[in-house]
């Protein structure tokens, strides 16, 4: 060996030395500050308990979720073609169309298939592979177990079978009455750097396909109606209304169930809460009765980065976003939910019998960001946001008991509180929720509201990303009820 290859050897080796020791630091100061935030929301979430159970109403709908791992179910083929987007899936060809255009963003879809044999196929073929399985889902009844796991008295409005009533906590109390089959939504999941064909998902998500029969009739709200004066809630809930999305209804009949749902929000007191869950809609004209039947009528709104989207486009632009960034900028979320809440608030002033917004939570997979009026009627709006941050892992992680291992911070050390000339923020990693005020310029009179964001410890083991919005948000509601 020459004198310079014995150099260039020596020089290697103590390069690579020092490459480990800079990636062993990195690790342990990233460990360091994973240790700190977790123990900084712990103490938030811990801070308010609950002394009275609140009441919380919730609809509609019910159904049974099959899980299976995409990749098992769906054969990536080169004469699928490019990928497309479909408002509805007719065909084998156009779910795998579909499935690519959703994947390549790491987006969550829900999409209503026509044809129900090719459906019960599919379903049947899912549930036989062995690392299948199933639960109980729908938006409703996913909100109404959270409720319920946190220590509220719940009604639930849906219509389920036996058996899988059954499963539902007895604190929760189902009104709708029983029928003989349960809608069914198979769940395909994903996680992050997985590979179809030539596409790799930059996040774990999943993608829906149901052909339901029940829930798009929202078949429970006359029972619903009945017993919601006897329960007098503190918050009732909105959601399952995607199950309307292009679903073939008889003309004029989705609008007959729209306006039942808002008279029943009309007829709720004035001290009850009124949360509307958003989901993922792809019809335009939905998305537009939407922002005059039931949103109007809400306090609150929840939904997650691509919904957030979604309803900004609608209601600025008048169009339907179909994929939006899976994983935006804090500062992108938060000049959305401004324009969103002055949007809403202004056109509600216009309508008989609406409620003013005055709280918009959006769950993202790196962080939560809760937007409330100053001094209304909701509370611990930073115990609040910690909650769903750590009710985010729990939930995609599948456990009570979050291991630091196991995560990781997507979101950087320092955030802007907005695109336009906003405030840079540095996240305290002791004390992770960063809160402020702010006033918001309207044409009728200035808000000072409050803004809170969490960053989230992100799963790096996913379980299940399906019902991840619904449990984080009704985390969120708990602590501000």
């Amino acid at each position: 060996m020459s004198f310079k290859q014995l150099k260039f050897g020596t020089l290697l080796t103590v390069l690579v030395i020092l490459v480990a020791i800079y990636f062993r630091k990195y690790d342990n100061e990233l460990q360091d500050r994973l240790i700190k935030v977790l123990q900084g929301l712990q103490r938030l979430e811990n801070k308010h308990e609950i002394s009275v159970r609140p009441k919380v109403a919730i609809g509609y709908g019910a159904c049974t979720d099959v899980f299976i791992d995409a990749k098992y179910l769906l054969n990536y083929s080169p004469s699928i073609g490019d990928p497309s987007h479909f408002d509805e899936i007719n065909n084998e060809e156009e779910l795998l169309k579909s499935f690519a255009y959703y994947f390549r963003h790491g987006a969550a879809a829900e999409r209503y298939m026509t044809n129900g044999t090719l459906f019960d196929e599919l379903v049947a073929k899912a549930t036989s592979f062995p690392s299948s399985y199933s639960s109980i889902g729908g938006n409703a009844p996913v909100m109404a177990m959270r409720f319920a796991k946190e220590g509220c008295d719940v009604i639930l409005a849906a219509k389920m079978t036996r058996s899988l009533n059954i499963v539902m906590p007895d604190s929760v109390k189902i009104v709708g009455g029983e029928i003989d089959k349960d809608d069914i939504h198979l769940i395909f999941e994903y996680k992050r750097g997985e590979q179809w064909g030539p596409y790799t998902s930059p996040r774990a998500n999943r993608y829906i396909l149901h052909n339901d029969i029940n829930n798009p009739i929202i078949s429970s709200l006359e029972i619903f109606d009945e017993a919601l004066p006897k329960f007098k809630p503190d918050m009732f809930v909105v959601s399952g209304i995607q199950m309307m999305d292009n679903f073939q209804f008889e003309k004029g009949v989705r609008q007959e169930r729209l306006k039942k749902i808002k008279q029943q929000m009309i007829n709720q007191l004035p001290t009850t809460k009124i949360h509307f869950e958003m989901a993922s809609f792809a019809e335009k004209e939905l998305l537009v009765e939407l922002q005059h039947m039931i949103i109007p009528f809400a306090d609150s709104l929840g939904m997650n980065e691509q919904e957030i989207a979604n309803l900004y486009n609608s209601m600025y632009y008048g169009n339907v976003s179909l994929v939006a960034d899976s994983t935006p900028r804090v500062a992108t979320i938060l000049d959305y939910m401004r324009v969103l809440f002055k949007l809403v608030r202004t056109r509600a002033s216009t309508i008989e019998n609406s409620r003013l917004l005055t709280r918009i939570h959006v769950h993202t997979l790196a962080f939560q960001a809760i937007l409330t009026v100053k001094n209304s009627q909701w509370k611990n709006s930073m115990g609040a946001a910690a909650k769903a941050s750590l009710v985010a892992h729990r939930h995609v992680c599948g456990t009570n008991t979050i291991d630091v291992g196991k995560a990781t911070l997507i979101m950087d050390e320092s955030f802007s509180t907005s695109k336009m000339a906003g405030k840079r923020i540095l996240i305290n990693a002791e004390n992770p929720v960063s809160c402020w005020d702010e006033v918001l310029k309207n044409d009728n009179a200035d808000l000072t509201v409050e803004v809170c964001v969490a960053p989230v410890l992100v799963c790096t083991e996913a379980s299940q990303t399906a019902g991840g919005g619904d449990n984080i948000s009704s985390a969120g509601l708990v602590l501000q009820i």
